[in-house]
């Protein structure tokens, strides 16, 4: 069974992870997320990079802002920024965020 992280990187890559002797640069993938903010039904597109090799997740983008940590939860990938706890899953490429129960948000994403 593939490690969690390695299932994400492999979701990522859109494909199968590359021998373990290979050393590649690292690569990124953006994902373009149209996520509907409730209770005021604006739709806000997001943008999210997500920079990887093949051994793991190495950075995430918001919105060309990079974020101060984030955790890799299977095929999710849980972040906050600016008070929003994001969560986006790159194997249904969903985007779920919460303003600290003021806000909430959904939406699909695709590669972009």
């Amino acid at each position: 069974m593939k490690r969690p992280t390695a299932l994400l990187v492999a979701l990522l890559a859109g494909g199968a992870l590359a021998p373990a002797a290979a050393q590649p640069a690292p690569s990124t993938t953006t994902l373009v997320c149209e996520a509907v903010y409730l209770p005021a039904r604006t739709t806000w597109t997001r943008t999210v990079t997500v920079g990887y090799d093949q051994r793991r997740v190495r950075s995430v983008h918001i919105d060309g802002v990079p974020v101060y940590t984030f955790n890799i939860r299977e095929t999710v990938i849980l972040t906050a920024l600016d008070n929003e706890r994001i969560q986006i899953d790159t194997a249904s490429q969903t985007w779920t965020s919460d303003f600290r129960g003021l806000a909430t948000a959904q939406g699909r994403c695709e590669r972009g």
